[in-house]
């Protein structure tokens, strides 16, 4: 008998999921693996072939995440039925598995720049035939928000690039009138860096402004926005924006080889400027247009947390963040940092995990919610009193858990003559929550899906939404990558809602 040695596959096969083809977004059978130390999802598609792309850069990040999805949220409505199954039957359907924290309304296709990098397919040649929603439209896609959310947290307008719009001071406000609990605005910045009347329109309404911002670099702002020297109307529109006192968060799009060295830069600089509570990572993927690159080296999200530790010196360190739970915990990191003077405190070295994962459950905006914000003034501020003993004890459980750490006995003293006498002094000490959000700064990174990491059952349980004419929300992901945009834009040219 002839003894042949039997070998072992080069990767762990960790689960099964569907995907789609990236040529012709069919649905297939897909396979998640680890190799190496990094997480891969590879298809098979009968027509055009195997296709491989990285999915997750760490592999045992990616095993120990697992306990961090939470039950979902069912919506108050759904608006169409279970027929072709996930994810042919998006708006909402019975089968999501999570209600919407954010949804975005396109309200046209124009825009003032030619992004090489554009999921949106916009530019310059659609500021004539684009479409723009009327204002009709966007009041009834807004109420259909309201009827499945109840009290909706985050609605965003975006394009296109939304501040060509001449009614986008009226949506911001329409959206305001109706009790939505945060509107935002995703824009380049070239329109408030030049327009004094838009500013003052922005200054009134206090939108959060949502704004792209890839780097300081001449290369970058070529390489993905197509202008070198954008960054000067960057800089003027955050200054212009601190005057105003309207609060933006950075957006940035990361690409390997073109801008992640500058991740821990724009981290640094939010830090020091008035306008900035946040940045925000988004690893570029590969919807309508974008940088050619290889999907086997693309970023991920451990990727960008690992550059941003090494950056910054360990100011922010990998595991200062968790997953938010209430999408699958692969597609968002998140950290929070009180800010004192120069001293920048990561949150989850001072609260308790246990209790900072409940702030954070089926929530996109924690950073500021009201209970996230009273738990933190108890920990830093003399302005509120503990209320029960379970805030108290809540106290005391972060002071436990942290023992070991070097801000622990601060920690200590401040709970025990907190929960004793409600008047203890500590830094940070204003007057209110809402106060207290100005010492607030959130680091976060989102990893959109694209044909070639699709995977069905983030899908199922994504909270961003886009909302259509029609009045259903669709998955961010599928939106872009399973061809609901292409049929959206057909759909809307023929209501012929261009004004022009």
């Amino acid at each position: 008998m002839i003894n042949i040695q039997k070998q072992d596959r080069p990767e762990i096969f960790w689960e099964f999921t569907r995907s789609i083809c990236p040529e012709c977004r069919r649905v297939i059978d897909a396979h998640i693996l680890l190799r190496d130390g990094k997480v891969y999802i590879r298809k098979r598609c009968p027509e055009h072939g195997k296709f491989e792309a990285l999915y997750f850069g760490d592999a045992q990040l990616y095993v120990d995440i697992a306990p961090f999805n939470k039950p979902g949220t069912l919506p108050l409505e759904f608006a169409t039925e279970v027929r072709d199954g996930c994810p042919y039957d998006c708006g909402l359907c019975p089968d999501h598995q999570q209600h919407a924290c954010l949804a975005l309304i396109e309200v046209n296709e124009a825009c003032n720049l030619d992004c090489p990098l554009c999921f949106a397919n916009s530019g310059t040649h659609l500021a004539k035939d684009g479409f723009q929603l009327t204002f009709e439209q966007v009041n009834f896609m807004l109420d259909k928000f309201i009827a499945a959310e109840g009290n909706p947290e985050v609605v965003q307008f975006s394009g296109g690039e939304p501040s060509l719009h001449p009614q986008i001071l009226d949506f911001i406000q329409l959206a305001k009138d109706k009790g939505i609990n945060y509107v935002m605005l995703n824009t380049n910045g070239i329109r408030i860096a030049r327009d004094d009347k838009f500013l003052a329109g922005l200054s009134e309404l206090k939108p959060h402004v949502y704004l792209q911002f890839d780097g300081f670099d001449a290369r970058t702002n070529e390489t993905l926005r197509g202008r070198a020297n954008l960054i000067d109307e960057k800089l003027r529109a955050l200054d212009r924006l601190a005057e105003a006192d309207v609060r933006a968060v950075l957006v940035a799009a990361i690409e390997r080889g073109v801008n992640e060295y500058e991740i821990g830069p724009i981290v640094e600089f939010g830090l020091r400027h008035p306008a900035v509570f946040g940045v925000n990572f988004q690893p570029a993927f590969r919807a309508q247009r974008h940088v050619p690159a290889d999907p086997m080296t693309r970023m991920t999200i451990p990727d960008v947390l690992k550059h941003l530790e090494i950056q910054t010196n360990g100011l922010f360190k990998l595991k200062d963040f968790v997953p938010v739970p209430c999408c699958m915990p692969t597609c968002n990191f998140v950290t929070y940092a009180m800010i004192d003077g120069d001293t920048v405190t990561p949150i989850p070295r001072v609260l308790d995990m246990g209790y900072y994962l409940n702030y954070l459950k089926n929530r996109t905006m924690p950073a500021l919610s009201d209970d996230l914000l009273r738990t933190l003034e108890m920990l830093w501020s003399s302005s509120a009193k503990v209320g029960s003993d379970g805030d108290a004890q809540k106290v005391m459980h972060a002071v436990e858990a942290n023992g070991s750490n070097p801000n622990a006995p601060q920690l200590e003293s401040f709970a025990a003559s907190r929960c004793s006498s409600c008047h203890s002094h500590l830094p940070l000490s204003d007057h209110t929550p809402r106060d207290l959000a100005r010492h607030v700064f959130m680091v976060n990174t989102r990893d959109f899906m694209d044909p070639w990491t699709f995977n069905i059952k983030n899908v199922m349980k994504c909270c961003v939404e886009f909302l259509t004419p029609d009045g259903r929300m669709i998955p961010f992901c599928s939106y872009n990558s399973v061809g609901y945009r292409e049929q959206e834009r057909e759909q809307i040219r023929g209501l012929a809602v261009n004004s022009k």
